[in-house]
């Protein structure tokens, strides 16, 4: 790698920010994610392609968790945007990517609140998937089997 090419935590961290802007993107123009991606004129970092088309296969699952997590206070549609995204990605990594970190999906998760959400976003995502993780990772010794912990 050159020197101005990103490191791995770099290129995870720009690839979930990618992510977010295509879900965003597809929602604001109520059009599919494949057809965001297929619409750009160069394509995406594989995992921002991987995150955004897995929220979209598994939305309706993700969009389930999330309304048992915020209603009957708030509805999944009613949520911030960005926020929404958030969490589906995070969501999404917590249930169908178990050789991903939970600690790395969490901190990745606050980061993109913190960065482009409103100020209290970070605290709800953070509220929100940690509820979300302890069903989709329990701990060890509860008859579950453990989760792999590996980076992310």
């Amino acid at each position: 790698m050159g020197d101005l090419d990103p490191s791995g935590p770099e290129r995870r961290r720009a690839a979930r920010e990618r992510a977010l802007e295509l879900l965003y993107e597809a929602e604001a123009k109520g059009v599919p994610v494949e057809q965001v991606v297929a619409e750009l004129p160069v394509p995406p970092d594989d995992l921002a392609v991987e995150l955004a088309l897995g929220v979209d296969a598994h939305r309706e699952r993700i969009d389930a968790e999330l309304a048992r997590r915020v209603a009957p206070r708030w509805s999944v549609s009613r949520l911030a945007a960005v926020d929404r995204a958030v969490l589906r990605i995070g969501t999404y990594e917590l249930f169908e990517v178990p050789e991903r970190s939970k600690a790395v999906i969490l901190n990745e998760a606050v980061v993109l609140a913190r960065r482009f959400g409103t100020d209290d976003s970070p605290r709800f995502v953070n509220g929100v998937l940690s509820a979300i993780a302890a069903d989709a990772r329990p701990p060890a010794g509860d008859g579950a089997a453990p989760a792999p912990d590996g980076e992310g």
